[in-house]
């Protein structure tokens, strides 16, 4: 069996390298810590503007943006899952396949955005309950930025096939040209022609279509997406479609679960005074950070499990399980070794309230443990993920958000903050121990 990515060829897959490995992993996170760099670049860009409502405005507006994406994000795991194993099997029509009937599904989803555009604004200014100034400044960004939903969401197939196939260098320029083009517009539209928040909106509009005009021409150039052999009857076969509707079904599950865990975080934080929900803004904005980090080795593993499975090579599937671990634990202890050494520094990288750094800083401690914990279920989820199993992390996450609840419950009256953030260690370290329960069960399913 051979293993082809745009940048290495491997035989003998029971000696996958750590090298190997990294050639994979390191553009992975590359690509996914540019993502929260361009929200703070669009952030500080508007916050040159006179209004400091605009700000506000730019914030909720991109809220709301960013949980519709993160609710699909399924496009893109889901497809890397497909489009590897019909890599590892090295059937063709069905590596052209599975770009296709996602695609179909990004752009009918794309659609449903515009069409439902003004109940999504209403529904969502309404929960978000902002001022009357900040909510006009919110509705001038999201009228704008809502044209590129069919766009976004076919970036997400694009990218997501591309990593199936082992393209990583070139999923890592798709996003990093997307990323340095909103940047750059964000400093021509407001700051050079000062068109303010409207400035901000065109150039994220603009950079995602770009970004599918760009991901277009890699994949005319890479030569992968051959139609001819394709009839309209294959994307309409009950089986595979199903299965891919199973797999989006259940990773759309999971990412409810998560935003149910981080409301309630947000909402037990916001009782307890503004000095605490902006403390815990903060170090929620750490741990993203270090979940992008360990995302990149995640994705990998993804990539890797999806070939063995597909190529039926166990001892690849092996070989995947037993590096994830091992880089992801390293990573772990790095992150906790940083934060411990230059955890204050970091926290007023995000704030310069004293009184909000200062609590931050008391409560890093909970960034030490996160690592250690929350790392082994970040890494067990790109390993689900590519053998497109992800009914197991949905029923993980049921069971890790039922204990979070508990732990909130038992753990706030006596701890008050600190009980928030001992449930949020707790929900962390059930998605780790949960999931890797189910890892024997995983190996029966796909390899008897």
């Amino acid at each position: 069996m051979k293993i082809r990515t745009s940048s290495l060829t491997i035989k003998g897959t029971s000696s996958f390298s750590n090298r190997q490995y990294l050639v994979l992993a390191i553009p992975l996170i590359i690509s996914g810590i540019s993502t929260p760099i361009l929200g703070a670049v669009d952030t500080a860009v508007v916050g040159r503007t006179p209004n400091p409502s605009s700000i506000g405005g730019v914030a909720i507006g991109a809220l709301i943006f960013n949980t519709m994406y993160w609710l699909f994000g399924f496009l893109r795991v889901s497809t890397t899952g497909f489009t590897s194993q019909a890599q590892g099997s090295n059937n063709e029509n069905e590596t052209v396949l599975t770009f296709l009937r996602p695609m179909i599904i990004a752009v009918i989803l794309g659609l449903v955005f515009i069409i439902f555009q003004i109940p999504i604004l209403q529904i969502a200014l309404h929960l978000i309950g902002a001022s009357k100034e900040v909510t006009g400044f919110a509705s001038t960004y999201f009228s704008i930025r809502i044209w590129g939903a069919p766009f976004t969401l076919l970036s997400y197939v694009m990218i997501g096939w591309l990593m199936g196939l082992g393209k990583v260098k070139l999923t890592l320029a798709t996003q990093i040209l997307m990323n340095l083009l909103n940047i750059i517009l964000d400093l021509a539209f407001v700051i050079g022609l000062g068109l303010g928040v409207a400035g901000v909106a065109y150039a994220t509009l603009l950079s995602e279509l770009s970004a599918v005009l760009f991901g277009a021409w890699v994949i005319f150039r890479a030569k992968k997406l051959n139609l001819t052999g394709i009839k309209i009857g294959m994307l309409l076969e009950a089986a595979p479609l199903i299965q891919m509707l199973k797999v989006n079904r259940d990773l759309f599950l999971r990412t409810v679960c998560l935003l149910a865990m981080t409301g309630i975080f947000t909402a037990k934080g916001a009782s307890m005074g503004e000095v605490t929900l902006a403390a815990n803004a903060v170090l929620l904005q750490v741990h993203y950070l270090m979940a992008y980090l360990l995302g990149g080795f995640a994705n990998a593993s993804s990539i890797i499990v999806g070939r063995a499975i597909g190529g039926k090579d166990q001892f690849l599937f092996k070989r995947a399980l037993s590096l994830s671990a091992q880089w992801g634990f390293l990573t772990a202890i790095v992150l906790s070794l940083f934060i411990a050494l230059l955890g204050e520094q970091v926290v007023s990288l995000f704030t310069t309230n004293n009184e909000v750094k200062e609590m931050a800083v008391d409560l890093l401690v909970w960034m030490l443990i996160f690592p250690f914990v929350g790392f082994w279920g970040l890494q067990l989820e790109g390993i689900f993920s590519g053998a497109t199993e992800a009914r197991f992390i949905r029923d993980s996450i049921f069971l890790a958000l039922f204990v979070y609840l508990v732990a909130i419950w038992l753990f706030i009256p006596p701890l008050l903050n600190n009980g928030i953030w001992l449930a949020f260690i707790i929900f962390s370290a059930g998605r780790s121990l949960f999931l890797w329960l189910f890892i024997p069960k995983l190996t029966r399913v796909k390899f008897g």
